[in-house]
């Protein structure tokens, strides 16, 4: 499982898949979260702007990564 960071107070779904090289734009990370092919913590979120605040598992097409926010 790889790990991603951050800095601020959080980071939206749509830009944490971004961020891991899962999906190559914000329209591909839009589409993929709107079918519900992505998982927050074991269970799908179609939210895009879902704000991920530190510690979230993601998971999409079987590789998952964790959100850590940088102090």
């Amino acid at each position: 499982m790889a790990n991603i960071s951050f800095t601020g107070d959080f980071i939206k779904l749509g830009q944490a898949l971004k961020l891991a090289g899962l999906v190559g734009s914000g329209v591909e990370a839009k589409i993929v979260i709107q079918n519900g092919d992505v998982t927050v913590d074991g269970e799908v979120d179609t939210r895009r702007g879902r704000k991920l605040t530190g510690g979230e598992t993601i998971g999409y097409m079987g590789k998952t990564f964790t959100v850590q926010k940088e102090s």
